[in-house]
């Protein structure tokens, strides 16, 4: 069964951001993704949150999206920065209920060093994590949108699971940026299915609805339906057009929505 969240910070985007809330339950989503929560008081999002009976189901830890940060917590030199910005991404999370935060790792050369400090600081918080309750994930993007970016692949960041060993502690598995990058969807699901803890879908290659471009998306979610991810599925695209007018392509799966 399928179970779909808004990303509002891509859908929705005609409307002031207190409203998306409203608008992602109008359109028949039971939960929402929040990429950067961090310039809104925690008080106002959980306010918003109840008012829509929505559920949040991810954050990312701390990044500036202004300044082009993508977090640090592969970056050597950086443990003390890494720590405030876990700290700050769980006390969020524990407030609004959040199960999953996606530890950004940052622009980084995948050197000895870098990767050391991703394990380290990835096992320390998880730990952390694991005492409230909260999964912790790591995502690679892809090379075309984020040149510099720590993680590249799933069998990269498969490996630094392994290392980090913690059960917390997953995989994110982005369709967008996987295709770009790597190919082959159907038997990476496959392959990564138990270490998978989030998904994120969108369209190839323009990040629009998953409804065109060289996605089957229906194929890839059969292939999860098949394998043992039971999780939400986090709608990460920028609409063509009008963000509702745009969701003709979850037709089929209402019945996941209603629930």
């Amino acid at each position: 069964m399928f179970r779909f969240a808004a990303n509002l910070n891509m859908l929705f985007g005609e409307y002031a951001f207190r409203d998306r809330f409203a608008a992602a339950h109008h359109a028949g989503f039971p939960a929402v993704e929040l990429l950067h929560p961090y310039a809104e008081p925690v008080e106002h999002l959980r306010e918003w949150l109840a008012a829509s009976r929505l559920q949040c189901v991810l954050i990312n830890t701390p990044f500036s999206p202004e300044g082009g940060d993508t977090g640090c917590a592969a970056i050597a030199g950086r443990e003390q920065d890494f720590e405030r910005k876990i700290d700050l991404a769980l006390s969020y999370a524990r407030a609004l209920d959040v199960p999953t935060i996606h530890v950004m790792a940052g622009d980084a050369i995948a050197d000895a060093r870098n990767t050391d400090t991703f394990i380290s600081n990835l096992y320390a918080a998880g730990q952390s994590a694991a005492e409230v309750g909260i999964a912790l994930t790591i995502e690679p993007l892809n090379a075309r949108d984020r040149p510099n970016y720590f993680l590249r692949t799933n069998a990269q960041a498969v490996e630094i699971l392994e290392a980090v060993g913690l059960d917390n502690v997953r995989l994110q598995f982005d369709v967008y940026h996987t295709q770009i990058t790597e190919g082959d969807l159907i038997r990476r699901i496959e392959k990564h299915a138990d270490r998978i803890g989030h998904v994120q879908i969108a369209g190839v290659p323009l990040r629009d609805e998953p409804d065109c471009g060289e996605v089957n998306i229906a194929a890839v979610l059969n292939a999860l339906a098949f394998s043992s991810y039971d999780g939400f599925i986090g709608c990460e695209y920028r609409p063509r057009g009008r963000t509702e007018d745009g969701l003709t392509w979850i037709a089929p799966y209402r019945s996941a929505l209603q629930d």
